[in-house]
C-alpha cells in the first residue's frame, strides 16, 4: 500500500473496543500488514497528559475548556502519530477518535455539536477515518463491565457520569452512524462472543479494502 488507511473504533465504556482493535492488529501484522495501534486522548506524551487531565481532572471542567482540551490532545497525535503512520503506508487503527468527541461532550452533554465538528476538523486538518468500527452492545452489558473493571482501576471522570449518561452516548453514536452509514460499520455484539465479533470485523474490513492483499497473496504467495 503506497497510502494508509485509517481505522477507528468506537462505543461506550465497556464495549470492547481496545480488545477488537487489538485483534484487528494482531491479524493484520500476521497477515503481512504494516500496523500501528493507538488510543485517543493519547498516543503522544503530551496528549497522554492531557488524557490524565481529561479523565482525572481536579476540579470540574467547563464545557468549552473540555471539548478544547481534546482538540488539543488530538492535534498533537494526528500529527506525530496518525499522519505519519499514513504516510509510511501502514493500516492505522485508532481506540476512539472525533466521533468520540461528537457523541459524549456534543450529543450527550447537551451541546451543539456543529462547533465541535468545526474544531475538530481544524484539529485534524480535515483528517476523516477511512472506515469507522461501532461496537453497539446493550449499555446494561456494558456498564456491568464498567463496574468489574473500575473495582480494580476506579472510576474516571466519564464514566462517574453515570448509566444514563452512556444511554444517551449510545444514541449520538447511532446518529452519526445513521448520517454516515458508508463510513461506519455498526456491530451487535451483545450476544456474540469477542472471537465472533473479531471475524464479523475481519469480514467488514475485507469488504471494505479487497485490494489489499492477505494471506498467500500478501506474503508472496500465488
Amino acid at each position: 500500500m503506497k497510502q494508509g488507511i485509517f481505522i477507528t473504533f468506537e462505543g461506550i465504556d465497556g464495549s470492547g473496543k481496545s480488545t477488537q482493535a487489538q485483534l484487528l492488529a494482531a491479524r493484520l501484522r500476521a497477515e503481512g500488514i504494516p500496523t500501528l495501534i493507538t488510543r485517543e486522548p493519547g498516543g503522544t506524551v503530551l496528549a497522554e497528559k492531557i488524557r490524565e487531565l481529561l479523565l482525572f481532572a481536579e476540579e470540574d471542567l467547563a464545557a468549552e475548556a473540555e471539548v478544547l482540551l481534546y482538540a488539543a490532545a488530538r492535534a498533537q497525535h494526528v500529527c506525530q502519530v496518525i499522519r505519519p503512520g499514513l504516510t509510511r503506508g501502514a493500516v492505522v487503527i485508532c481506540e476512539r477518535f472525533t466521533d468520540s468527541t461528537l457523541a459524549y461532550q456534543g450529543f450527550a452533554a447537551g451541546h451543539d455539536p456543529e462547533p465541535i465538528r468545526k474544531l475538530n476538523l481544524f484539529a485534524t486538518g480535515g483528517l476523516v477515518p477511512d472506515l469507522t468500527f461501532f461496537l453497539d452492545l446493550k449499555p446494561e452489558l456494558c456498564w456491568a463491565r464498567v463496574q468489574e473493571r473500575n473495582k480494580t482501576k476506579g472510576t474516571d471522570r466519564i464514566e462517574a457520569k453515570g448509566f444514563a449518561f452512556q444511554e444517551k452516548v449510545r444514541q449520538g453514536y447511532l446518529r452519526l452512524a445513521a448520517a454516515e452509514a458508508e463510513r461506519f460499520c455498526v456491530l451487535d455484539g451483545s450476544a456474540r462472543t469477542k472471537e465472533e465479533l473479531h471475524q464479523l470485523i475481519w469480514v467488514c474490513f475485507r469488504e471494505k479494502f479487497p485490494w489489499i492483499p492477505v494471506g498467500k497473496e500478501g506474503k508472496g504467495g500465488s
